[in-house]
């Protein structure tokens, strides 16, 4: 009896693109420590990146940092973002840590409501943080890549939805989309990648002070409100890309909400 033929062996050349690793890259993330910005830190830390993220909360920074250390490397810093000297502080303290690094998550943010609606001082605190933030760490972090790395804006559909009940919040995204645009085609020759990641309704700790857990929890069932992993998903897509190609924006929305 004749022994049965070998398999063709696959040609698997073209039915992938190249997908670079993440191992062995250094990141800092705004807002590392709960909802968005912890779920991408976890993620990337667990694919082997050294992460440096920081918070307003201390308790919630260590809590972060205990998560993050169970499943890779990765130190944090509490500070508040809209003070004057934050940005370099926490850049810095990133340097201190780890050297230079070659990818940024700008993700902090806070909620921020209808021009009419807010205070003067609430006001300023969230261009501080929604806006003036990302900018200077956009730059601080172009400093330190100067010619390799990606930075990613957590934005938010916000930014085409314009409700008039969040103009505060959605001008400032608008206007992170607009720079993010911008700033992808003025760093682009000089090797660093920009994408936009626009997330919908997304469950997290603080950003929906009367939206209760309960209510969360029921939205997350009926899946009509993302998870934050979800978007830390976009992220990892974003960074695993070559070099070659960039991934300029992305839109997530819960698929059973028609709306958004």
């Amino acid at each position: 009896m004749s022994e049965p033929a070998e398999p063709t062996a696959r040609n698997l050349a073209d039915a992938h693109t190249e997908m670079p690793g993440l191992k062995g890259r250094k990141a800092i993330i705004t807002g590392g420590t709960t909802g968005i910005g912890r779920a991408i830190a976890v993620l990337l830390a667990s694919e082997g990146v050294d992460v440096f993220v920081c918070g307003r909360d201390p308790q919630h920074l260590q809590d972060a940092l205990t998560r993050i250390r169970e499943v890779g490397k990765g130190e944090g810093i509490s500070l508040d973002l809209a003070d004057p000297d934050a940005v370099d502080g926490f850049v810095q303290a990133a340097k201190d840590y780890f050297g230079d690094f070659d990818i940024a998550i700008v993700n902090a943010a806070i909620p921020a409501k209808g021009l009419t609606t807010m205070s003067a001082e609430e006001l300023r605190y969230a261009i501080a943080v929604d806006f003036t933030a990302y900018l200077t760490t956009a730059y601080a972090a172009a400093d330190v890549m100067k010619d390799h790395g990606d930075i990613v804006f957590i934005g938010s559909v916000s930014a085409h939805l314009l409700g008039a009940e969040g103009s505060v919040y959605a001008g400032m995204k608008a206007g992170i989309a607009g720079f993010a645009e911008a700033v992808r085609k003025e760093l682009a020759p000089k090797g660093i990648k920009v994408c936009n990641i626009e997330p919908a309704k997304t469950g997290a700790d603080f950003q929906y002070q009367s939206f209760t857990a309960e209510e969360q929890a029921e939205e997350n069932r009926k899946e009509t409100m993302l998870r934050a992993e979800d978007i830390a998903v976009g992220v990892h897509y974003v960074l695993t890309q070559p070099r070659r190609a960039v991934v300029q924006q992305i839109s997530i929305a819960p698929r059973a909400r028609g709306e958004e």
